[in-house]
């Protein structure tokens, strides 16, 4: 029901194109995963989510955990089909939701935390995460592990790998469904002699496919490369390689240079909602005054429903009208962008130009600081 093909290497760099077989369809990667933490995109419908490009999106254990509850979703038939979404679906183990809650007691069995809403005490470990996952019914589901802040000292670090270990082997044996992939996460901080210690041990359990876990948490982007590229040699060519929540254009297309197949993160439609929109050119800022009369497309190169379709003059005015509308338009782009961006990507590859496809990209972007941020 699962399988991964190497399809390509690119020649000037560890760049790969690559195919996954789900359940539920076929994944090409590189590829860029939208996130439904609730079991919806904000403010788009599946049908818009599909036509944006989507393969794959993903969910939240952690969030689908507290409400509705995974016992509903199961009663309901699934995630899928609860959310009416026919396509792959990957969810979280709750991890990184978990261990960024101020307030929580973390055992060698699992972690102790309070419900946001009701304040009673909930425990969440690899057998809960597990049962969890098995219950909504996702193709790709995540072993749970435990996300350190940046920064974090080596000594703590190396506690934490051996915890995340541990419970990598008690998700193995607590995971009951064949129809799901489940992954390892390899952590280990800014560390390159944990990452690759965790690396290695993860790799003898056998994982389907492997997840960079630990990034996005305040390291900035030279630090990500770098464990990128401590982590990368270590894991195996022959499984699908997750870097978790990433992230920006110039993260993805990096990270995607270094290896990389599968990328998350909620700044499409985030950004959407606060007006910020991703171009070719670099972000717009759309309550910016100067788009009030600029009867231009969002993006000129963009064939999204939204430039096809509706003037920035239009946008800067539902913002300002505070329309709903505005949101779902500019998350339409945003996710139609990263989409294609991927695409473009794996077309690069294919080529053997990906190197230069990225540099070309990152020049015209302006990733070091553009538009109207």
């Amino acid at each position: 029901m699962f399988s991964f093909e190497l399809l390509h290497q690119d020649r000037h760099s560890r760049a790969r194109r690559g195919r996954l077989q789900t359940p539920h369809g076929v994944i090409e990667t590189p590829i860029f995963m939208p996130v439904g933490t609730h079991g919806a995109l904000k403010a788009l419908t599946p049908d818009q989510v599909e036509a944006c490009g989507a393969q794959i999106i993903l969910s939240n254990t952690y969030h689908l955990h507290l409400k509705p509850g995974e016992g509903l979703v199961e009663k309901a038939g699934g995630l899928h089909r609860f959310m009416h979404w026919n396509k792959p679906i990957l969810t979280d183990s709750g991890g990184f939701q978990v261990f960024s809650l101020p307030k929580k007691r973390i055992t060698a069995d699992g972690v102790f935390f309070r419900h946001e809403v009701s304040g009673e005490e909930i425990f969440l470990g690899p057998q809960q995460a597990m049962e969890i996952q098995n219950a909504l019914g996702a193709d790709i589901i995540m072993a749970f592990d435990e996300c350190i802040p940046y920064p974090s000292d080596i000594g703590y670090a190396r506690q934490s790998i051996q915890k995340t270990l541990r419970w990598a082997e008690c998700c193995l044996k607590a995971h009951r469904r064949s129809d799901q992939a489940l992954f390892g996460i390899v952590q280990g901080s800014v560390y390159p002699e944990l990452r690759r210690e965790c690396a290695e041990q993860l790799r003898q359990l056998d994982f389907p496919g492997y997840a960079i876990g630990g990034v996005s948490v305040g390291e900035g982007l030279e630090l990500l490369k770098k464990v990128v590229d401590d982590t990368e040699p270590h894991l195996p060519a022959d499984k699908p390689r997750y870097l978790m929540g990433v992230g920006l254009p110039e993260d993805i297309l990096e990270s995607i240079e270094r290896g990389m197949d599968m990328f998350d993160c909620v700044i499409p439609t985030r950004y959407a909602r606060s007006a910020t929109l991703f171009t070719s050119r670099g972000k717009l800022r759309l309550t910016h005054r100067r788009y009030r009369r600029d009867f231009f497309p969002v993006d000129a190169s963009c064939g999204c429903y939204c430039c096809r379709n509706f003037s920035r003059a239009y946008l800067h005015h539902l913002y300002n009208a505070n329309e709903i509308l505005s949101a779902t338009l500019a998350a339409i782009h945003n996710v139609h962008f990263y989409l294609d961006l991927v695409r473009q990507a794996r077309e690069a590859i294919e080529q053997n130009r990906f190197s230069a496809f990225k540099a070309s990209f990152l020049q015209q972007y302006g990733a070091a600081g553009n538009s109207d941020d």
